[in-house]
């Protein structure tokens, strides 16, 4: 894939990713230099982050705060993706608000190469039935969150907008279902979202084989390019077997748990920094 190409394609998989989380529920709010991805009743990383596409270093203070307030009225701990190389004033500016940068990268991967071997033996994928819906949601949240996640999922799968589509998918070990995916398509691209499998069930290759379902079938059907995203180097290396690449990385910042949502005080008042015109 050429250069250009290989980022319109990347660019399109970052929007794709985004409109899965405006499908399920959430919303994404562009300021200078990043867009905040939000969803407020799951609050998980992977629907609230922040993604920086470049903040200079005299502008940081007012995109620090609009971010930060946006997150902590909310009660959301967001987690910062900026490529590497992370700039300096960025870096110092995130460590300050008690941010820390993960182990590792997070990798967005496209499947462009023919598909690697074949689902393991005794695994069976096929695509979930409607009334399975609460199954579904059980692989992927707790019960206090279910209710939310199940209506999302039943609106955006039976209801989806003109140019997406939701397809969940199950795998079966023995009859029983051990691992499900959601495959969701933007316009030319879709995601491979949330592969989760039963912890009793690990280790058997029903992960793979939901991947490598989605894309030998054409789930999300004709001229589709695949994407998935991943902070695990033992899995973007099974994916590698699966005919994915990398396009892009990002470090991600992250908050610990011990951290306080609060921007720090800002100190003395002074005078204002830009005043209006007069007429």
């Amino acid at each position: 894939m050429e250069s250009l190409g290989r980022e319109a394609a990347s660019d399109a998989a970052l929007e794709a990713e985004r409109q899965f989380v405006l499908t399920l529920g959430g919303y994404a709010l562009e300021v200078p230099g990043a867009t905040l991805v939000t969803h407020e009743k799951l609050p998980v990383p992977r629907f609230n982050f922040v993604q920086a596409t470049g903040v200079g270093p005299e502008r940081q203070t007012a995109f620090f705060e609009r971010a930060l307030d946006h997150y902590f009225q909310r009660a959301l701990r967001p987690t910062f993706r900026v490529a590497p190389p992370v700039p300096d004033h960025l870096d110092a500016g995130l460590r300050r608000f008690g941010f820390r940068p993960r182990e590792g990268s997070l990798a967005l991967l496209l499947a462009d190469a023919p598909l690697g071997a074949g689902p393991a033996e005794g695994v069976a994928v096929r695509p979930a039935r409607t009334p399975e819906i609460e199954l579904l949601a059980s692989f992927w949240s707790n019960e206090r969150e279910r209710p939310e996640l199940r209506s999302a999922l039943d609106l955006a799968w039976n209801h989806p907008n003109p140019t997406e589509r939701l397809v969940p998918l199950l795998a079966e070990v023995g009859g029983a279902p051990v691992a499900s995916a959601l495959v969701y398509r933007y316009r030319t691209t879709a995601g491979i979202h949330a592969v989760a499998t039963r912890r009793e069930a690990r280790g058997q290759g029903a992960a793979s084989a939901l991947v490598h379902y989605a894309i030998e079938h054409g789930t999300a059907g004709p001229g589709v390019r695949y994407s998935m995203f991943t902070d695990s180097p033992r899995l973007e290396t099974r994916l590698g077997a699966l005919g994915f690449h990398v396009v892009r990385r990002f470090v991600e910042y992250e908050l610990p748990p011990e951290a306080v949502l609060a921007l720090p005080t800002p100190g003395p008042p002074g005078a204002p920094r830009w005043r209006p015109p007069r007429a």
